[in-house]
C-alpha cells in the first residue's frame, strides 16, 4: 500500500537510480504507445527486484521520488503494487493471470476481535461463495486458511510478492494455502479493527477477473450477495463482535478501501461502546476534535466523554491517508459521522497538537474541552450493559 514517505539521504544504488529514471520517463510520457514502452521496461526491473528481495532499493527510489517528483512516485508505487499482487502462470498448457485479493471485514467488540486459523470446511465454503458472487465465472479461487489482523499481513512488497506466488500455485493445484500460525505476529488489541481473508484467483488470459467485469454484473450486487451468502460462514469466527464485510477486491486497493472505511466505522463503534458499557446515550456525549502534527498534519484525534463533565472516557484516531493533507476537509466528514451516530455536541479545536502518547501504556492522548491532550479513562465502576453486538 502506498504510504507517505520522507526522503532518505542514503547512497543511491544502481537499481534504485534505474527505477527513478524509468518512473520519471513514464510520468512524462505523452501517449499510450510511449506509456507501454516505459511500463515494459519498468515492470522488468521491478519484477527482478521483487524476486531477489531487494526491498531497500524499491523503498529508496520511492523515498527520493516522493520529494523530487510526486507524479513519478505514484507511477512507481502503482507499478510495484501491481507486480507484487499479480503474476502469470501456466498449467495444463493454458496461460493464467494470477491476482492476489483481500476480503476485509470491519469489526468491533468489548472483547478481543479474533485473528485465527480457519476450519477447512469454512475455507471451502467461503471460496465457493467468493467464486459464485465476487469473481468471474472462469476463475479458480484459493484462500489462506487464516483470518488476518493488519499486523499479520505481509510487511513489504517482497513479502506480498511471495504470498502471491504461493497462493497462485495453490490456486492452479486446486488447493488452499496452509498458514503457519506459530509464526504469526502478535495482534494489537483495539476496540475496532479490520480482519482480512486473503486469497488469489487464477483466470485464463482474457477472461473477466471479477463479477462486475461481466456484462450483467456490478459491484453493488456483488457486495450484497457476498454479505448475504458469506456472512453465515463468518459469524462463528467473530463471536462477541459487531461486524461488517466489505467488497473483496485486488489486494492493495482492498486494503486501502478498508483503511478509509475503518475510520467512520471506528468512530461509530466508539459511540456505541460508550452506550453499551455506560448507558451513555449519543445525545449526552461530547466529542472534542483536534489535529495532530509531526513534520506535517498526520491525523485528527477525537476525545469522547459526557457533555456535562470534563472527563474523556474514550477516543479514536482518524489518520490522514494517501494524498490527504491539511487542505482535505476531513473535519466535515468527522462531524457528519458523529452527527449520524447521534452526537450533537461536537467541538473542533483550532490548535496544533503534537503526536503525544502515554509513556506507560503507549495509548494516544486525546484532546479535551480545555484544549489539553489527556489520557482517556473509563469510569472505575462502569455499569455494564448486556446488549448484543450483532
Amino acid at each position: 500500500m502506498k504510504r507517505t514517505r520522507f526522503g532518505s539521504r542514503d547512497r543511491l544504488s544502481r537499481d534504485a537510480a534505474e527505477l527513478q529514471r524509468l518512473a520519471s520517463g513514464l510520468s512524462e510520457s505523452g501517449g499510450k504507445l510511449e506509456d507501454s514502452y516505459w511500463e515494459t521496461q519498468l515492470s522488468e526491473v521491478v519484477d527482478g527486484l521483487l524476486k531477489n528481495g531487494a526491498e531497500d532499493d524499491i523503498n529508496t527510489a520511492l523515498d527520493r521520488l516522493f520529494e523530487a517528483n510526486p507524479r513519478a512516485h505514484d507511477e512507481l508505487a502503482d507499478m510495484v503494487e501491481s507486480r507484487a499482487e499479480t503474476n502469470h502462470m501456466t498449467a495444463g498448457g493454458k496461460e493464467y493471470d494470477i491476482q492476489l485479493f483481500a476480503a476485509p471485514v470491519l469489526a468491533w467488540s468489548r472483547f478481543s476481535i479474533p485473528a485465527c486459523a480457519l476450519p477447512k470446511s469454512t475455507v471451502e465454503a467461503l471460496a465457493v461463495h467468493l467464486g459464485a458472487h465476487v469473481f468471474g465465472a472462469d476463475t479458480r479461487v484459493a484462500l489462506a486458511d487464516f483470518l488476518f489482523s493488519p499486523d499479520q499481513l505481509p510487511r513489504s512488497f517482497c513479502d506480498t510478492w511471495l504470498m502471491t506466488q504461493e497462493l497462485g500455485k495453490a490456486t492452479l493445484a486446486g488447493q488452499h494455502m496452509a498458514v503457519d500460525a506459530a509464526g504469526m505476529a502478535e495482534t494489537n488489541r483495539f476496540l475496532s479493527d479490520v480482519r482480512y481473508l486473503i486469497g488469489a484467483i487464477a483466470v485464463p488470459r482474457g477472461k473477466p477477473l471479477f463479477r462486475w467485469n461481466e456484462t450483467d454484473g456490478n459491484k453493488e450486487a456483488a457486495l450484497k450477495e457476498w454479505i448475504k451468502q458469506g456472512s453465515p460462514n463468518l459469524e462463528p469466527l467473530l463471536t462477541g463482535c459487531a461486524w461488517q464485510p466489505l467488497l473483496p477486491d485486488a489486494y492493495h486497493a482492498s486494503c486501502r478501501n478498508a483503511d478509509r472505511l475503518s475510520r467512520p466505522y471506528s468512530l461509530k463503534a466508539s459511540v456505541a461502546f460508550l452506550q453499551t458499557m455506560l448507558g451513555l446515550m449519543p445525545a449526552d456525549i461530547r466529542a472534542v476534535v483536534g489535529p495532530c502534527y509531526d513534520r506535517r498534519m498526520e491525523e485528527y484525534r477525537v476525545g469522547l466523554g459526557p457533555k456535562d463533565k470534563d472527563e474523556t472516557y474514550h477516543g479514536i484516531v482518524w489518520p490522514l491517508l494517501g494524498a490527504e493533507d491539511e487542505a482535505t476537509d476531513a473535519a466535515s466528514e468527522i462531524e457528519a459521522v458523529l452527527r449520524e451516530a447521534g452526537v450533537k455536541d461536537v467541538l473542533f479545536l483550532d490548535h496544533h497538537f503534537p503526536m503525544e502518547f502515554c509513556d506507560d501504556c503507549g495509548a494516544p492522548f486525546y484532546p479535551n474541552v480545555e484544549a489539553e491532550l489527556v489520557h482517556a479513562e473509563m469510569p472505575e465502576q462502569p455499569t455494564a450493559n448486556s446488549q448484543v453486538l450483532h
